[in-house]
């Protein structure tokens, strides 16, 4: 049998449009010669559409396009996600996540989810109601294995069983010829490989292939990765599709090549430029953008998030600004401009000297008696977010955010200042990642200046400022943010790993501290298994210290 494997980028609740692609992609496959044409998990409604579902006409908008794909697909069956109601007499959450067999104009079969997640980044028992048997799809002489996305995540994957049932071992039990997964798996690093691992292992065990089509495209803080694949009886990964790109793949299961197939990105530089790149121009793009903006300081952090930019939307439609103060060295400013230059795009300059004065002088009766302190520092780092969403209203630019995840963790950033934006691309890189990921930009040639690279990390808001005046190393904030913020171990269990206590304390109560401004930051993209955002639910008044 000859399976079409369609990797398609959809938008959430477009119905229309989601189908138009679908069928693009079908047709394409069928020129490759598919015989059966599988998609991934609520490719009709886009994933996760959270409580869009409640709204009275989604559903049924949903349906009447799924009548519409139906229709248009003839004599090759498609598998297709989407999104169907429960039976509404009967007990239970109102909606199914879904699978649909289409064939000569009909449905002629339906598939439920049987496994629902409801940890981390996913809340599916909020609202599907799960499937209560699985029973195989027969067509043309053959028994089709169907599994949504979670139907297959069970045994070592996970740190504990969650589930009673198992899908896969049901459908096995009942014979079948292949196994099919569609799924929205979200990419974290790591979660290529683990899944690539998975598939291995269920279909040495299961004796049958298993054709694994995943969602690629961003939306919102996620990022999914696509690596589709297609796993042999014994348990070899014979095709592996690309990652963060559409793909239409045809793929002879009586005929798969020889050998292993090569994950496409290995490095975990590599994945992580890609989810960014792919998270950024879709947020950009799919909430109706076209150009963004951001301030260039001349450090690492800023650099990092114009080149994301420049790859995902074109060199000319990434607009910096820098925004010297009387602390900004001219080194700063140079470095904006050579990174601008190396890109090719825009960069101004607009001094924040004037501004910062004017205010002072305006609250000089209110200080009367005081020093200076962060309160003038946050003085500016808030005339450059007003200068920045200026440029944003004036031309219809998205402002990207540039913090990264340690600053975020510990409070190291100024609420309606350096943190103001629509999107925050590098949120959940930890300062460290963004030194490795920057040098791997420079891998083949200086695109980020390496002065930016080699000097010491500073807000230059007060004179001779350094980051490391406030905080610890990076290495050591990085190494203690991961197994406190990542791992959930207590500050007792991080000293007892060897890190200083009162390093590890100040940090607990920074990060428990700021929970406050992290929920009122921009939306990040996600690329570690535990960003701040979707998959983590902290309350900001609360008195546990552990």
């Amino acid at each position: 049998m000859k399976v079409g494997i369609a990797q398609i980028n959809g938008v959430i609740g477009d119905f229309p449009g989601n189908a138009k692609r679908l069928l693009q992609a079908y047709r394409e496959c069928l020129e490759q010669g598919a015989e059966l044409v599988v998609t991934p998990e609520l490719a009709l409604a886009g994933y996760p559409p959270r409580d869009l579902v409640f709204k009275s006409q989604f559903v049924p908008k949903g349906l009447q396009a799924l009548d519409y794909l139906a229709g248009e697909v003839k004599e090759v069956p498609l598998l297709v996600g989407y999104i169907d109601h429960h039976a509404s007499d009967r007990p239970g959450k109102p909606f199914r996540n879904a699978a649909a067999f289409l064939h000569r104009g009909a449905i002629v079969a339906k598939v439920w989810k049987t496994l629902l997640p409801t940890y981390d980044v996913f809340d599916e028992r909020r609202y599907f109601e799960p499937g209560e048997s699985c029973e195989p799809i027969r067509w043309n002489g053959l028994r089709l294995g169907v599994t949504i996305c979670e139907d297959i995540w069970t045994g070592e994957f996970l740190e504990r069983p969650l589930y009673e049932r198992d899908p896969v071992r049901e459908l096995a039990a009942r014979g079948i010829d292949v196994l099919f997964n569609l799924s929205a798996s979200p990419f974290h690093l790591g979660k290529p490989e683990q899944r690539r691992e998975l598939m291995a292992g269920v279909a040495k065990d299961a004796g049958v292939p298993v054709v694994y089509a995943n969602a690629v495209g961003g939306q919102d803080q996620l990022v999914f990765d696509g690596h589709s694949l297609v796993a042999t009886p014994d348990g070899r990964i014979a095709v592996q599709l690309p990652g963060f790109a559409e793909a239409c793949v045809t793929v002879d299961l009586g005929a798969l090549p020889a050998g292993e197939a090569p994950l496409a990105q290995p490095v975990a530089a590599g994945q992580i430029h890609g989810a960014l790149v792919l998270g950024l121009r879709d947020y950009v793009r799919k909430c109706g953008f076209r150009s963004v903006c951001l301030g260039l300081s001349g450090g690492i952090d800023s650099a990092l998030t114009a080149v994301v930019a420049a790859a995902a939307l074109g060199a000319e439609n990434v607009h910096g600004l820098t925004m010297p103060s009387p602390f900004s060295s001219g080194g700063s400013v140079d470095d904006s401009v050579a990174l601008a230059r190396n890109l090719g795009i825009r960069c101004d300059t607009v001094p924040i000297a004037g501004s910062f004065a004017s205010v002072k002088a305006a609250m000089a009766p209110l200080f009367a008696g005081t020093r200076e302190d962060v309160t003038e520092e946050n003085m500016q780092a808030r005339i450059r977010g007003l200068y920045l969403m200026a440029l944003s209203n004036k031309f219809g630019h998205l402002l990207l955010t540039t913090g990264n995840k340690s600053e975020l963790a510990v409070g190291y950033c100024t609420i309606y200042g350096d943190m103001c934006g629509g999107l925050a691309v590098i949120s959940d890189l930890p300062k460290t990642r963004v030194y490795e990921l920057s040098r791997w930009i420079n891998r083949e040639r200086e695109i980020i200046p390496w002065n930016t690279l080699d000097k010491p990390p500073s807000a230059e808001l007060r004179p001779d400022q350094k980051d490391q005046d406030t905080l610890p190393p990076y290495e050591v904030l990085d190494a203690i943010l991961e197994l406190y913020v990542e791992q959930h171990l207590s500050a007792e269990e991080i000293v007892a790993r060897g890190h200083e206590e009162s390093i590890v304390r100040w940090i607990q109560r920074r990060v428990d501290l700021n929970e406050w401004k992290r929920q009122q930051a921009a939306p990040g993209l996600r690329v570690t298994s535990k960003a701040f955002g979707m998959g983590r639910r902290m309350p900001i008044v609360q008195g546990f210290a552990g």
